[in-house]
């Protein structure tokens, strides 16, 4: 299995993270740089107005969360309420996520990632995110038996990612539909309200997976907080 993974990452073209710039004001989180019995470190990327974090952060105080939002306003809103709540295990991050993890995650240290509802980019599908190049980098950061988990109401979106994750990414995977009563972003309650289905992707990194990013790390002694 380990060849067959292997042969098929050589197939798509691959990512080039040595031509990312870190992103401005960038510092990496404490949390990232301990190493005494750190917390579980998950990741949100696509935070939005942080309803999701804020509550996974809450509901979990033994998991430490780093959520990344680019949008200013919805990064704005979400830092006030970040700030309010002042949870010790979550780290609002304003960048884009691509170089960001790029510059700031080590790899295999990542346990689970949360990808919840992303833009769905219907005239764009080269920028979904199991269609991108990147994935394999960020398959590269998350730890053997980390889960990736992506939501999304758009059935054609699903469908894609459901079999991109199987024959490209060769990752076991499981696909469920959204509870009615799921409130975790204000999207899936918008949707869920409007009668719409939605669907979540769980995917999980198998023992032997590997990527061409499995060594690369960028130089994070430059990048201290």
């Amino acid at each position: 299995m380990t060849e067959h993974i292997e042969l098929t990452h050589r197939q798509q073209r691959a990512f080039q993270p040595n031509k990312l710039s870190a992103p401005r004001s960038f510092c990496i989180p404490p949390i990232i740089q301990q190493t005494a019995n750190p917390a579980p470190l998950l990741l949100e990327i696509g935070a939005g107005k942080g309803k999701h974090a804020l509550s996974f952060a809450a509901e979990h105080p033994d998991q430490h969360l780093i959520a990344i939002e680019r949008t200013r306003n919805k990064f704005d809103a979400f830092a006030k309420l970040a700030e309010r709540q002042a949870l010790p295990n979550l780290d609002a991050i304003h960048a884009d996520a691509i170089a960001w993890i790029v510059h700031a995650i080590e790899p295999n240290s990542i346990a689970k990632i949360f990808i919840l509802y992303p833009n769905p980019e219907q005239h764009n599908p080269n920028q979904q995110w199991l269609n991108m190049p990147f994935f394999e980098f960020l398959l590269s950061r998350l730890q053997v038996g980390g889960e990736i988990i992506l939501a999304t109401n758009i059935e054609s979106y699903m469908d894609n990612a459901e079999q991109q994750a199987t024959k490209v990414w060769c990752l076991p995977n499981e696909r469920y539909k959204v509870p009615q009563d799921s409130q975790r972003t204000h999207f899936e309650v918008k949707y869920l309200a409007r009668g719409e289905i939605c669907w979540e992707l769980c995917m999980r990194k198998p023992a032997g997976y590997n990527t061409r990013f499995d060594q690369w790390q960028a130089n994070l002694s430059t990048h201290k907080s």
